[in-house]
């Protein structure tokens, strides 16, 4: 059973979901790392993030790495280009230096980082090992790709016969003592970097919310100066990097035909904008500029665009109004929001029992008589946002068990049409006439194939579902995140 735990463990500190700490006593205690669990809902969105960026062999690469926690790059490069000559046509291989160039574009653009290592310190007999390493990071080659030299191709899949053999011929050179050198980056273990998977994500979103508050021209202005200052700022950090108005017209799309002018009168028109997406830092160069990344004293409320879907077009009004005007008492929410009195007290105190807004007590005595004490609404951002985020991690449960719950009912129909597809690709292969191949397809009724088809559809849109509200549980994380770390 020990043993076991000990695995356990082992997998779960190589996926990067626990981590360990020496106390003074010298006990090693393990933590578990439950923001990290979290991030397994949105590996998919990493993935395709990665494939609409560095294609099929980047999504290949980071998926490698999202499964398998931590690899060396000789190792991935060789996994992933086994995969791909899989899907490439027969005499198509895949070459490893095509996948060893697309690696070192994710390097570059810090998607993938390396991972912490064991400093190398002199073994003696009067200082005994301590209960647990200490791993450490160097941040000049955090992002520096070794320089290896994979010569050869991808490998597809052999028959049963072949590999048996193969395993043979391995464990007799083994037996004979031919033991094989170790790779040269061995030791030198690469990970998927979230952290800058997240800032691609917060940018996309900024570059969005420009393009619905402006237009499509100060959108790619806004897109290129995040993708001018992608590496050299931190995810953390308030603003980006300055940067001159010439560095912004020269980093410009070809297909943006607009001179240096109507550039200076965008950034200008964008730096004056109330909700501050680009800041002036300087006047040389043209100007200096940075894209706002946490806001201001008074931020967009995430929560607003979700309170009339609940509560209606009326309690969205009500709820803009105490975002803008910090206190209202409900004879001030009733005159500002023009709805009668009876109304806006049944929408003040749902959302009130909702937790979207919160009452506020201000006594003129000291003995908190009701006569004589203020009742003001507002609204507490941090503590709605929270809210929503609960509820949205709550949905996503809701999502995951109805998903089980179709497999679970369909689960027999599900195994018989996979057993249906495995006879039909074994027949394929050994060059079947159509006949045969119409009888075993005959064996799902008409019946059962609109019971697969229905099914498929479902969970589809549990999938979407279950994408979308991730969308809004990083908005939402991001601005917590934002506001806690705030002077």
């Amino acid at each position: 059973l020990v043993g076991q735990v000990k695995k356990g463990l082992c997998v779960l500190i190589h996926h990067n979901l626990v981590r360990f700490q020496v106390q003074k006593r010298g006990v090693v205690e393990y933590e578990a790392q439950c923001g990290r669990v979290l991030r397994i809902l949105r590996y998919p969105r990493y993935i395709y993030t990665a494939k609409s960026l560095y294609g099929d062999t980047g999504e290949l690469l980071v998926e490698e790495l999202l499964l398998n926690g931590k690899m060396t790059m000789s190792s991935l490069v060789r996994k992933v280009a086994d995969r791909l000559t899989e899907t490439m046509e027969d005499g198509k291989t895949m070459d490893y230096a095509d996948v060893s160039a697309t690696f070192v574009r994710l390097a570059d653009t810090h998607f993938v980082q390396r991972c912490p290592l064991v400093p190398e310190a002199p073994e003696t007999p009067q200082v005994p090992p301590p209960p647990a390493p200490t791993l450490v990071v160097n941040e000049k080659d955090m992002y520096v790709v070794p320089r290896l030299n994979l010569v050869g191709k991808g490998k597809r899949r052999r028959s049963c016969e072949e590999e048996m053999g193969e395993h043979k011929a391995k464990k007799q050179k083994q037996e004979e003592g031919d033991s094989t050198e170790p790779p040269p980056d061995d030791g030198i273990y690469w990970q998927v970097n979230i952290d800058r998977f997240h800032q691609h994500f917060r940018d996309q979103s900024i570059v969005s919310a420009v393009a619905n508050r402006m237009d499509q021209t100060s959108s790619e202005i806004v897109r290129a100066m995040l993708r001018m200052s992608e590496v050299t700022t931190s995810s953390g950090a308030p603003y980006t990097h300055p940067l001159s108005s010439n560095e912004i017209f020269r980093a410009l799309p070809a297909g943006y035909n607009i001179g240096k002018q109507v550039l200076d009168q965008y950034l200008t028109l964008l730096a004056d904008d109330p909700l501050e997406f680009v800041g002036k830092s300087g006047d040389s160069g043209g100007g200096m500029y940075t894209v706002s990344i946490l806001w201001g004293s008074d931020p967009p409320h995430p929560s607003s665009p979700t309170t009339p879907n609940v509560f209606g077009s009326r309690c969205a009004r009500i709820f803009r109004l105490l975002l803008r005007k910090k206190h209202l008492e409900q004879k001030q929410v009733e005159d500002f929001a023009m709805i009668p009195a009876k109304e806006a007290k049944d929408m003040l105190y749902k959302m009130l029992s909702e937790n979207f807004v919160s009452l506020q007590e201000i006594p003129k005595t000291p003995d908190h008589a009701p006569s004589r004490t203020f009742y003001l609404y507002t609204v507490n951002v941090l503590s709605s946002a929270r809210m929503l985020l609960h509820r949205c991690y709550k949905s996503v449960a809701n999502l995951m068990e109805r998903r089980q719950h179709e497999t679970k009912e369909n689960k027999r129909l599900l195994e018989k049409s996979q057993r249906v597809e495995a006879i039909l690709a074994s027949m394929q292969a050994t060059g079947a006439e159509e006949v045969q191949l119409q009888e075993i397809e005959e064996m799902i009724t008409a019946p059962e194939r609109q019971q697969l088809e229905s099914l498929k559809r479902n969970v589809n849109k549990i999938d979407a579902s279950e994408n979308q509200v991730d969308e809004t549980i990083f908005v939402l994380e991001s601005f917590i995140e934002s506001t806690m770390r705030k002077p």
